[in-house]
Formats: C-alpha cells, structure tokens, sequence
C-alpha cells in the first residue's frame, strides 16, 4: 500500500481548494475569456512578425522560403550614425516628459484635492482634463499658432510685456522643440494622468488629517506627512510603468509639430523605424528597431521594478 506524503496531501488540498474557487467564481471566468482572446490576438499573436527582424523579408514569399540573415539588420543598426542622434531625441524628450508628466499631475492633484469649494473643484479638474480627448491633430495646431509668428498669443504677449523686441520662431528652432514638445504634453494629459492620484488621496482615512490637524499641522505640513505617504503606492507604481515605456514615447508629436528645419531635434525612434523601415519597403529593418525598442523597455522596466523593490518594497510584479 503507498504511503501518501505530507507534501502530497498538502498539493491535493491546494488543487481542491483552486477548483474550488474556480467553481465559485466560474462566472468572472466567462466574463474573461473574450478579454484574454483580444490580448492574445492582438499582444501576443503579432509577436510572430518579430521573425521578420531576422530574414530578408519579402511580401508575397512564403515564410518557409523567406531568405534568413541573423542579426545582419541589427548590425546596420547600430553602425548607423543617424541611429544614435534619433536615440538620443528619443531619451532626452522622454526623460523630459517622465519628469513633468510625473510631478505635474502629482502637484496638480494635491492642490486641487485642498479647494475646499466643491463646485469650484469640479470645474477646473473638468476643464483640466478635457485636452486629454482633443486629438494631436488638433493639440498641434492649436500650439502651432499660438507660437506661430504672426498674431501668436505667446509672441504677443512677450512683445506687449517688452521682454523680447522682435517675434521668435519657436517652431523653427530646434533648441526650443524639446521643450515645446514636452510642454504640448503636460498640457494635454495633467488633467487626466491627476485622476488616479485623486482617487487615491479619496481612499486616506479622514481620521488621519484630523490627527493631524489635533497636532497643530497646517494644511501644507497635512499634504507633506499625511497625503503624499498615503498615495505612494501609486505613485511608484505609476512611476515604474512610466519609466517602462521611456522609449515609447511615440512618433505623433513629434511627427506633428516637427518641421525639415527641426528635423535633427524632433526625430525619434518610432518616425525612424517609419521613415526608414515602412517608407523604404525595408520591412525587416524597421521590425528590427521595434525589438530594439521593446527590449530596452522590458530591461527599464524590470529594473526599475527591481530597485523600487528593494528601497521601498513597492512593486508590479
């Protein structure tokens, strides 16, 4: 007669226990299964092309007679000198915006959660959020003429205020496109990226301020030692997923509010895989620079995810 082990009545009892839960729950279940469909179709699914990085891709050839060259495209890559000044656009405008879009909206919520007038509250945090779901299209145009040297709001009133004698061409100068652009994106997503904040400075005990308040903290010393420690989690969370997707900082943007005299500014790694990888018909380069991309993403994010960890026992994973 086999004896059964302690170990294998404990795995048995974990197995019950999860069909079990699995039956109680077999609704949720159903409930997800068209989700996980749409993730694996579209997430997952389409992981397959990163084939393409690795042969000399031709449409119309099938798979089984495409022409493997390793990592020849990857070597081209990084011998390209245009390479690198695209990859440094791409870092600096992402770290700029990882900067400001992080502070911005974490300020911007704090002193909207202290406006003690509620219709007041409602009001900006709406209007604050509406150029969210204004399209970039729009967003760029209405930048574009608001620095644009004839009738421009900013260069009126810089000349009305007598700090400069003569219009600036912002969009003609490649030293300003950084900043506009990052500029452009605190202005269009503060508003939305302080939702998640607010909701989160919701769920702090009210007990908690008026401990503080019976300590004789001001309202500045109440956001300091009992707001910010209270939403922490989600901003490192928050923080982690941002810096995960440093290099995707996407083309449109830039796309939109660059110009040929800023070309060498406002190029980035997504126009360059467009540029020279879908626009040249060189297919298996641009797919190159795309795995490029999602692997420098996947090493920030696991590293990032690592330190905050190890300091602060926060994490995603």
């Amino acid at each position: 007669m086999k004896t059964v082990t302690m170990n294998e009545k404990y795995a048995y009892k974990r197995t019950q226990h999860a069909w079990r839960a699995i039956h109680n729950q077999k609704y949720l279940y159903f409930m997800s299964i068209p989700f996980v469909i749409w993730v694996f179709v579209f997430q997952y699914l389409p992981l397959w092309g990163w084939t393409m990085a690795f042969q000399k891709y031709r449409p119309g050839v099938s798979f089984f007679k495409q022409k493997w060259v390793g990592l020849e495209h990857f070597r081209t890559l990084f011998q390209d000198a245009h390479f690198y000044l695209v990859l440094r656009n791409t870092l600096a405008m992402s770290l700029m915006g990882l900067v400001a879009g992080f502070i911005v909206p974490v300020l911007f919520a704090l002193l909207l959660n202290e406006v003690r007038v509620q219709i007041m509250k409602r009001f900006v945090q709406t209007v604050s959020y509406l150029p969210h779901f204004v399209s970039w299209v729009v967003a760029a145009g209405i930048i574009t003429k608001m620095l644009s040297t004839d009738g421009g709001v900013v260069n009126d009133l810089l000349l009305g205020l007598h700090i400069i004698d003569r219009p600036i061409q912002f969009m003609a100068q490649g030293n300003w496109f950084w900043g506009i652009v990052t500029s452009a994106d605190v202005w269009k997503e503060t508003g939305w990226s302080a939702i998640i904040y607010l909701a989160a400075i919701a769920g702090i005990g009210p007990e908690l301020y008026e401990a503080a308040r019976v300590d004789g903290a001001s309202r500045l010393r109440q956001m300091w030692h009992v707001t910010l420690p209270g939403i922490r989690p989600t901003i490192i969370i928050l923080l982690i997923m941002s810096i995960g997707h440093l290099l995707g900082t996407g083309f449109e943007k830039q796309f939109l509010l660059g110009n040929h005299m800023v070309i060498d500014y406002s190029e980035v790694l997504d126009l360059y895989a467009l540029n020279y990888g879908l626009g040249m018909g060189r297919y298996s380069f641009g797919t190159a620079i795309n795995i490029f991309n999602s692997v420098i993403s996947l090493i920030l994010l696991f590293a990032a995810n690592g330190i905050f960890k190890r300091f602060t026992n926060e994490s995603i994973m």
